[in-house]
């Protein structure tokens, strides 16, 4: 059950007429020691703290140790609450969600790095708005997430998933498309197409730099996860209806890996290019006791 290409998974999947998923689980109880209710139980605890961080991630008043964000979340959902969302409900909830998980990271509690801490919040938040709004059991979520893992892998063994060596590409990038391939397994969407939403998820967060001010993982974060998640949703939304994107999925994460290489380090997690750089970035470093230890 080994695979290290889409290519390879796509192979796979249609010779044993399963899911990607399915295919992810196989591999996780060959590879790993313990059985396949011992794999699932571990993602099932994965999937209980990601619940978690977005309810906590949802209650009013929470501040970032760096006291840049805080509280975000809840606004989006409060408006959401009196029926005035222009987006709908479920990209609502999904960057309400997503935001709330980033201030739950920000002030030390306990998350899901998936596949990092500074883009955890999209995974959690597209998952938790298409149980809520769908109704897909716990079960379904659970295997779900074995999607979101097979991508993920897939990223890190041809690329990365670092900001600090792809760009913020690399992080939001890589859990909008773990996300999104996730997103259309749930909705019946083939093997190919999973991969396809995924590709296109990629390309178009392309050339996405890392620039957190202050160094601190809070702000521009949190709304790089809004919008991945909703960049998700979108592009999941584009391949159920038969949209296919003409880049393959392996070609997309080579580029990608190779855009973000050419970044200059300024624009990789450095702190000293891109938003970061801005006067009023600088400005709100000098009045963080956080920022000024950097």
């Amino acid at each position: 059950m080994n695979f290290s290409k889409g290519k390879e998974l796509l192979t796979l999947c249609e010779s044993e007429q399963i899911r990607i998923s399915e295919a992810m689980i196989r591999r996780e109880v060959q590879y790993f020691e313990g059985t396949r209710e011992e794999i699932l139980a571990r993602m099932a605890h994965s999937w209980k703290i990601m619940k978690e961080s977005v309810e906590e991630g949802q209650q009013e008043g929470n501040r970032s140790m760096g006291g840049l964000i805080g509280g975000e979340g809840h606004k989006v959902s409060a408006r959401r609450d009196k029926g005035n969302s222009l987006v709908g409900p479920v990209i609502s909830k999904a960057m309400a969600y997503a935001m709330g998980v980033l201030e739950v990271n920000a002030s030390m509690g306990l998350i899901v790095a998936a596949p990092t801490a500074g883009s955890s919040g999209v995974i959690p938040g597209v998952f938790c708005a298409l149980q809520e709004e769908f109704g897909f059991s716990d079960e379904q979520m659970i295997e779900a997430l074995f999607t979101t893992g097979a991508i993920g892998y897939l990223i890190t063994r041809n690329a990365t998933v670092a900001g600090a060596e792809g760009g913020c590409q690399a992080e939001i990038g890589a859990a909008a498309a773990m996300a999104a391939g996730a997103a259309v397994e749930l909705f019946g969407g083939s093997p190919a197409q999973v991969l396809s939403a995924a590709s296109s998820v990629l390309g178009t967060m392309l050339g996405l730099v890392c620039d957190p001010i202050g160094g601190l993982v809070e702000a521009p974060c949190q709304k790089r996860n809004a919008v991945g998640a909703s960049n998700a949703l979108v592009c999941a939304e584009m391949t159920l209806a038969g949209v296919d994107n003409l880049i393959p999925f392996d070609e997309m994460v080579d580029v990608m890996y190779k855009v973000g290489r050419s970044l200059p380090y300024e624009l990789r997690e450095t702190a000293l290019g891109g938003i970061a750089a801005s006067p009023t970035a600088c400005q709100l470093c000098s009045l963080s006791g956080e920022c000024t230890r950097l």
